[in-house]
């Protein structure tokens, strides 16, 4: 059965050490678009820090999808609408926002239209994320957010703070939320079974697809969710090793344009 749905992670995927789009992996995805199958984007960022890529690969228009917040939120590229949306409950805010302090750690909650902080001192790592995704950070305090819609949670601090940190957690808390440390500094708390690999199939199935008609290309741990999801897992040769047992293929590195091996190779043939 012919793949129609290929999820495609951002940092060390599609994006190369120079964080560019290589005109080898463009004119695979028009390619690609052409053939009738549906390029998704699959990211933790929300959708204002992945518009640029959009546009770039030009899937800013009509009946194209992309998965925001590690598949907290599935949206139409062009109107914003939502597929799929998972939030936070205000109590799940504020457990997660206390169980920081205790810890000694930065925290933010994030909606779709910003980065909110309880931090008078906001932490530099809260605005390298506020440039990444190109939002504004609000400064309220937790009973000032009793009616926002939190996508995600993240502790936020130097790795060791934060290692030294998520040796301390709670093992309720692994329990009750999904945990992703997504980069050294980074330790992202989504909705339970909210994931990439979740996101990708429900949309998959609002597409009328099989699971069998779905791939997924990442290099990180994670993507390990959405690569275990999929019918065809592709994890870059730059990728970690522990992830390429699960992948049905090998593509070359994000240096090479591993992405647009893999659709060459896997998709179009």
């Amino acid at each position: 059965m012919s793949i129609k749905l290929v999820a495609v992670d951002i940092d060390g995927t599609l994006l190369n050490k120079q964080k560019e789009i290589t005109p080898e992996v463009f004119s695979a995805v028009q390619d690609a678009k052409a053939a009738g199958v549906k390029i998704v984007i699959a990211t933790g960022r929300p959708i204002a820090g992945v518009q640029k890529l959009l546009k770039e690969l030009e899937l800013n228009q009509p009946d194209n999808y992309v998965v925001t917040f590690n598949g907290g939120l599935v949206q139409d590229t062009v109107t914003g609408q939502e597929l799929i949306k998972e939030t936070l409950t205000y109590d799940d805010y504020l457990d997660i926002e206390l169980l920081g302090r205790k810890l000694g750690v930065h925290m933010h909650a994030i909606t779709k239209d910003g980065i909110y902080t309880a931090n008078r001192n906001i932490g530099k790592y809260t605005v390298y994320e506020s440039n990444l995704v190109s939002m504004p950070i609000f400064y309220r305090t937790p009973e000032e957010m009793v009616n926002k819609e939190i996508v995600k949670c993240m502790y936020i601090d130097e790795p060791e703070i934060l290692d030294a940190a998520i040796a301390k957690l709670p093992p309720e808390l692994a329990e009750k939320y999904t945990l992703v440390k997504s980069a050294p500094f980074y330790l992202e708390i989504v909705k339970k079974n909210v994931n990439k690999g979740a996101a990708i199939l429900h949309l998959a199935e609002k597409l009328g697809l099989s699971k069998e008609q779905t791939m997924a290309i990442g290099d990180e741990e994670n993507d390990r969710a959405m690569l275990e999801a999929v019918g065809s897992p592709v994890v870059m040769e730059n990728g970690k090793e522990e992830l390429k047992k699960i992948a049905k293929y090998i593509t070359k590195s994000n240096d090479e344009s591993g992405v647009a091996h893999a659709i060459r190779e896997w998709v179009l043939k």
